[in-house]
């Protein structure tokens, strides 16, 4: 017989009423169910205790939750409207430029030859500046190429400089 076993039978032989024989037997701690100190109780005491003390509550939990939902939707709305702006409402039309070349007239003026192609007739704006040796921007003019039944249009631009300029191109086109 294991020494389980043998507690077990010698309880149950104390608190034989049949065998006319009374033993007192003591209960321990760990026999009750639930006594004040039981860690059931103790625990759930306090961890209600804490919770009240850290401001967990249901209210919270529920609100905490509810913010968390706004937040997640502000994003997803936020994201739809870039999608919509960037992907569908920035349409360029077919705007493309390409720089031919450049030259050098004198120390104040240089041409710039380009080819600028956009959808027959869009009308469009491009600025095109003109560079000194340490890449500053010595010349700047924004010119206007009126709607046009073809697509692509050489232009010659000619740029007047602040000092000699080395280097001449199309900064930026764009459908006003």
């Amino acid at each position: 017989m294991s020494g389980l076993s043998r507690g077990r039978a010698a309880r149950a032989r104390s608190a034989d009423p049949a065998r006319g024989q009374r033993t007192a037997t003591r209960e321990l701690p760990w026999d009750q169910d639930n006594h004040p100190g039981s860690p059931e109780l103790s625990d759930q005491l306090h961890t209600a205790t804490l919770d009240e003390r850290y401001g967990r509550t249901p209210a919270r939990a529920r609100r905490s939750k509810v913010v968390a939902i706004a937040a997640a939707i502000g994003v997803v709305v936020v994201f739809g409207a870039w999608v919509v702006w960037a992907g569908l409402d920035q349409s360029d039309r077919g705007l493309t430029d390409d720089v031919i070349g450049y030259e050098v007239l004198s120390d104040h003026s240089t041409v710039v030859h380009s080819q600028v192609s956009v959808d027959p007739g869009v009308e469009a704006k491009c600025a095109v500046q003109v560079l000194d040796k340490s890449y500053s921007i010595v010349g700047w003019k924004e010119i206007t190429l009126p709607a046009s039944d073809q697509r692509t249009r050489s232009v010659s631009t000619e740029v007047t400089t602040t000092i000699r300029g080395v280097t001449g191109l199309i900064h930026d086109c764009w459908v006003p």
